[in-house]
């Protein structure tokens, strides 16, 4: 009878301050997103086969084994043909970028999407009351919220706000500034502008950790709009019901995994190292474990309790702790604490779409993985890293472009959105559906190739002679190579 009130008091506790959270937000300001633009960059600056060769052997620096490595990492990355580059990179200005190249670079993402989101929801610039823009490499003074200012002559009132320096995650921690904002600030519009550029960062020495950014990173953005207007409720396609932001950056190695550097030769560049799929799963569990208990049904959490006290063998004094831990998301003892990823939770309970962060197929595979998930549910996020490859903070959104593409989000409909990034922080969320969706978005022109036949880069067949024995003996002479 003790052993049955001890499991029973927690789940007690648990129902009563979920009623008591309920409440509150019920009283509380909602978030509502009214909609959202991805940018699609222009045909002239893709990045197929061709023009990728080009720009790796105008590198002179790179050795027979750089190149090695370069061809492996494409073809195995998961991106196809159809990405996008900035245009300093693709001129062969890589080298000596200018702060106009860096300028025009931004302001293409930027305007095309605030001109798109304009035209889209019908709201006037001077309607808007809170700005955020994240773009974590470029930090010009006046800031890029104060250049979207300018240009659209907004109030003299509205917040703003430049993130800098965040990360692939930096979308999530714009869109809390925001719902953090909407706290104070009733009856409000909202705009998020998430990107990056990349033109200026562009890696030119010949360090493994470090080219690897060149292999991943591609142009890209998105633009969102957000209110807590009632009246405006009617319209929103999405509705922010959870947010857990995780900061990873206490730990060192998780800190040092996904850093800004110079190498030996003084160039600089994104170094990225072999702890970073370790580091991401980190900051994966403990920021689930505090989200969990908010986006799973009551009896998941009995189920996966039973479970664990069943196949541990967990003693009557650890029960408690135990409970306490999976209930309310912590633990006071690091042995009682439970490991959501590979923990037998089955996120499905309360979740109907991942939206996972399309940062490389490691990424993707590790976060399948250790949620249990399928390749119906990886397949929006690899398709996003095969078409658009990874542009930052904004790739989340062309995930999520690929689902309401293909037509999968209905009314009613949970989202969680797992991003990483930097830090090394892991900023996740949850969406509610609002009402169908169907738009194709910034995907119409190619969603019906979607998902292709096969995900092999053309590198692999057109260059895989790179690998043959033989050229370890022999010098290459790439100024003489017809492409």
């Amino acid at each position: 009878m003790d052993l049955l009130l001890l499991c029973l008091l927690p789940f007690l506790f648990y129902s009563f301050s979920s009623l008591f959270k309920w409440i509150l937000q019920r009283r509380g300001q909602p978030c509502y997103m009214l909609a959202y633009e991805c940018f699609m960059p222009p045909e002239d600056t893709k990045l197929d086969t061709n023009s990728a060769t080009k720009i790796i052997l105008r590198n002179r620096k790179l050795r027979l084994e750089e190149l090695r490595f370069l061809l492996k990492t494409i073809v195995s990355s998961g991106i196809g043909e159809n990405t996008y580059c900035p245009r300093t990179v693709l001129e062969g200005r890589e080298e000596c970028p200018t702060l106009k190249d860096t300028y025009e670079e931004i302001d293409e993402i930027m305007f095309d999407t605030l001109d798109g989101l304009f035209k889209k929801t019908g709201i006037s610039p001077s309607e808007i009351d809170i700005l955020v823009v994240n773009v974590s490499l470029f930090s010009p003074a006046p800031s890029l919220t104060a250049r979207i200012i300018n240009r659209y002559k907004m109030r003299e009132n509205v917040k703003a706000f430049n993130l800098a320096g965040m990360g692939c995650s930096a979308s999530v921690v714009a869109i809390d500034v925001v719902q953090q904002l909407f706290k104070t600030y009733k009856n409000s519009v909202g705009i998020v502008v998430s990107t990056e550029d990349l033109g200026a960062h562009w890696y030119c020495g010949r360090d493994k950790k470090m080219m690897l950014s060149n292999c991943l990173f591609r142009s890209g953005g998105c633009s969102m709009m957000f209110t807590n207007k009632p009246s405006l409720k009617g319209r929103a396609i999405l509705k922010l019901k959870h947010m857990e932001r995780t900061q990873y950056g206490a730990d060192d190695e998780a800190y040092n995994c996904c850093i800004q550097v110079e190498d030996e030769l003084g160039y600089s560049g994104f170094r990225l190292t072999k702890s970073l799929v370790k580091s991401a799963a980190q900051a994966l569990t403990v920021n689930l474990q505090a989200m969990t208990p908010k986006i799973l049904p009551l009896w998941e959490l009995v189920r996966f309790f039973f479970a664990s006290v069943r196949y541990s063998g967990m003693k009557k004094r650890e029960m408690v702790p135990f409970l306490t831990g999976l209930v309310f998301g912590k633990s006071k003892t690091k042995k009682t604490r439970f490991n959501v990823l590979g923990g037998g939770l089955n996120f499905k309970t309360g979740i109907d779409h991942f939206c996972v962060h399309p940062g490389g197929r490691a990424v993707i595979d590790g976060v399948g993985k250790g949620l249990r998930l399928n390749e119906y549910d990886l397949e929006p996020a690899r398709m996003a890293l095969h078409r658009w490859g990874n542009t930052s903070a904004g790739g989340l959104w062309y995930v999520l472009g690929y689902m309401e593409a293909k037509k999968r989000l209905k009314k009613g409909d949970r989202i969680l959105m797992i991003s990483l990034g930097a830090g090394f922080k892991c900023n996740n969320c949850v969406w509610e559906v609002m009402r169908d969706l169907s738009d194709t978005n910034v995907w119409k022109d190619c969603i019906e190739s979607y998902p292709p036949d096969t995900l092999i880069n053309p590198f692999k067949k057109k260059y895989d002679w790179i690998n043959e024995e033989y050229l370890s003996f022999v010098r290459l002479d790439f100024s003489r190579m017809v492409l």
